[in-house]
């Protein structure tokens, strides 16, 4: 909007319908100290000021508009029919003003000035709007990050408290562990003491002293039977119990424990006329003693479970490939090692799948198979403590297949010198 000051209204008429034929808004002010105070109240893009004008003159009433912080960067055109000399001219400009146009005057050359002085101070505004916007959204992301800063600060603060709590149970945890691995072991050696001397005495009283009492005989026989299966069982947990340990991992050729397990196992697998069959593995990143112990519960199930009539066959194969999972593609340089132990045994029906490697799980009874059920959870657990991931497959009078897929590299260190945690 456009205001013309003027103490005519003649004057005020004729350029207020001048610029309303071109599409401008108007207001007017009759005197200086009029326009002062439409000015607090309202915003204007142009200003036209009378020189000439009772009380306050044009140039005091610019002098007054550009003390106000609101409207000092309003344009102002002076317009005056008597002071028309360089001296009021330089005071018109030197008092805020932007042009001084002498009456009478031009219509469209006051027009031309009133157009462009009017685009430029709407662009000004325009622009001076849009600073605002950024200084707000300035202030608003300085806001923002001081906040994220702080947040940062609090959750930084909050991780490390927790990674403090976590690290004094992990420390009382590895405490207690210690403790419970010291009492398995007293406990064991407890527990096997009495044991061995109840198998002893309880031969020496069968053969000493019940020759001819067959019944007395047969109860005597359980009782020995029934101490060594709970001897087996103590090694057993013993044995679970030390996997909770941190060992470490040694590059290892695990086909020299293939070949030295082939040798401890010589007469069980004479017994059942056994063949076993294993590929060339790669060195991999083991707990050695812990991999012995995976593969001798592995052989030793398939040979146990086998058909009656039936001669064993096992094959153990080894494939690379890329990623830790069962189904993954073969690969020459992968840095998995997919590892299947296949049988012709007795196998099992799948639904029992999910709880095979659960701990004092049997699919059979104990008068069939010897066993305690912690075999398959023992292994379970050394394939997790390796980093890999363990299922099976098998069929009920088909056999049974185990696979495995273990990184062939460990992230952790690998220690010089094998240090088993079994």
């Amino acid at each position: 909007m456009i205001l013309i000051v003027d103490d005519k209204q003649e004057n005020l008429f004729s350029l207020q319908k001048l610029l309303q034929l071109h599409d401008f808004k108007v207001d007017t002010a009759l005197s200086g100290e009029e326009a002062l105070k439409k000015i607090l109240k309202n915003f204007y893009a142009l200003i036209i000021l009378d020189v000439q004008m009772p009380v306050m003159d044009g140039f005091e009433v610019a002098e007054a508009i550009s003390g106000y912080g609101k409207s000092k960067d309003i344009p102002i055109i002076f317009l005056s029919a008597v002071k028309i000399n360089k001296t009021f001219i330089t005071k018109g400009y030197d008092s805020g003003g932007i042009d001084y146009v002498t009456k009478p005057f031009d219509p469209d050359v006051l027009l031309l000035k009133v157009k462009t002085f009017y685009r430029l101070s709407e662009q000004r505004r325009a622009l001076n709007e849009m600073q605002n916007i950024l200084k707000e959204e300035i202030e608003f992301r300085k806001k923002a990050e001081k906040d994220l800063s702080d947040l940062n600060h609090s959750l930084e603060k909050r991780v490390e408290e927790r990674t403090e709590e976590l690290f004094k149970i992990n420390k009382q945890l590895e405490i207690s562990n210690d403790d419970l691995q010291q009492y398995a072991s007293v406990a064991s050696h407890d527990l096997k003491e009495p044991l061995r001397k109840i198998q002893i005495y309880s031969d020496k009283v069968r053969r000493s002293f019940l020759n001819g009492n067959d019944e007395a005989d047969q109860y005597m026989q359980k009782i020995i039977a029934s101490s060594q299966r709970m001897s087996r069982l103590i090694n057993d947990l013993l044995n679970y119990s030390r996997l909770s340990g941190e060992g470490l991992f040694k590059r290892t050729n695990i086909n020299t424990i293939l070949d030295e397990l082939m040798s401890d196992l010589e007469i069980l697998i004479a017994e059942k006329n056994a063949s076993i069959y294993f590929d060339k593995f790669p060195e991999m990143d083991v707990i050695p003693g812990q991999i012995r112990q995976l593969f001798q519960n592995m052989l030793s199930n398939a040979i146990k479970f086998s058909k009656p009539g039936v001669a064993p066959e096992i094959t153990i194969t080894v494939r690379r490939t890329e990623q830790l999972d069962i189904d993954s593609a073969d690969s020459e340089n992968g840095n998995y090692a997919r590892i299947s132990i296949s049988d012709n045994g007795i196998g099992f029906n799948e639904i029992y799948k999910e709880k095979i490697f659960t701990m004092f799980q049997r699919l059979h009874s104990r008068e069939a198979f010897e066993g305690t059920g912690i075999g398959l959870a023992i292994v379970k657990k050394i394939v997790e403590k390796h980093n890999g991931i363990i299922t099976v497959n098998s069929r009920e009078g088909e056999g049974t297949n185990f696979t495995f897929v273990l990184p062939i590299l460990q992230n952790k260190p690998v220690a010089e010198k094998e240090l088993s945690a079994i």
